[in-house]
């Protein structure tokens, strides 16, 4: 197990140098039984997610009748994601897309070469032929994750954490995977304000283990406040 943590620092610390990622900063986050943050850290999401729902149930109701109007289908997407200790859930958001979502990203990926290079780096599009006009507004603004509130009151997120994978995601975490599965992904966390869908994947890997490595309750809260800005300028957001 050692080997593997060794590996895995190595592995995203020579793709991204500057973040200085050391084996032994891996090795105690992984393998962890908790997780990240203990029992500070759940405090906070609960107290936060409560307040947040309370403040923005008006918000929240509005985006239901949006989104119900502009297409077919329910508001509210689930999605399967990978969590604490390798456990899936489902993951709410705001439908951002055409019910037919699957059978029009296979179809542009089988004629479209640079779409499917894209979205093999990435898992992004930049021109999404799934997206509704209210999805966009929706992703752009990041309301579609207001939903995970709740999946944070149930324990399956936090409000700051490693961006949330699907298990298809996990072979490319490599030996840092077990550093992602150490705590519960996050509303928003390191990536979303490190640049968000313009970086590339490695860096998303590398931006997961260095939250986990040197996760504290004012670092979380400065990532917090730092994510207001992003939102509000839209940077990154796709």
């Amino acid at each position: 197990m050692s080997s593997l943590r060794s590996d895995a620092a190595t592995s995203v610390s020579s793709s991204n140098p500057g973040l200085r990622i050391s084996a032994d900063a891996v090795a105690r986050t992984g393998g962890s039984v908790t997780p990240l943050g203990g029992g500070i850290k759940r405090l906070m999401d609960i107290s936060g997610a409560s307040v947040a729902l309370i403040v923005i149930a008006p918000v929240m109701l509005l985006i239901v009748l949006m989104v119900r109007l502009s297409s077919k289908g329910p508001a509210i997407f689930r999605h399967r994601r990978v969590g604490f200790g390798g456990q899936s859930f489902d993951c709410f958001k705001f439908r951002s897309m055409r019910m037919d979502a699957d059978v029009a990203l296979a179809r542009l990926l089988e004629s479209d070469e640079a779409a499917r290079s894209e979205w093999e780096a990435t898992h992004k599009l930049t021109r999404d032929p799934r997206i509704t006009r209210v999805g966009a507004f929706l992703r752009r603004t990041s309301l579609d994750e207001l939903p995970q509130l709740f999946n944070v009151l149930m324990g399956q997120m936090s409000l700051v954490g490693p961006r949330p994978i699907v298990s298809a995601e996990v072979p490319r975490y490599g030996a840092a995977y077990e550093v992602y599965a150490s705590s519960r992904p996050g509303m928003t966390g390191l990536w979303q304000v490190s640049g968000r869908s313009d970086t590339d994947y490695d860096r998303r890997v590398a931006l997961d283990v260095a939250y986990a490595n040197g996760w504290s309750p004012w670092r979380d809260l400065a990532i917090a406040g730092r994510t207001v800005v992003v939102v509000l300028r839209g940077s990154g957001a796709r």
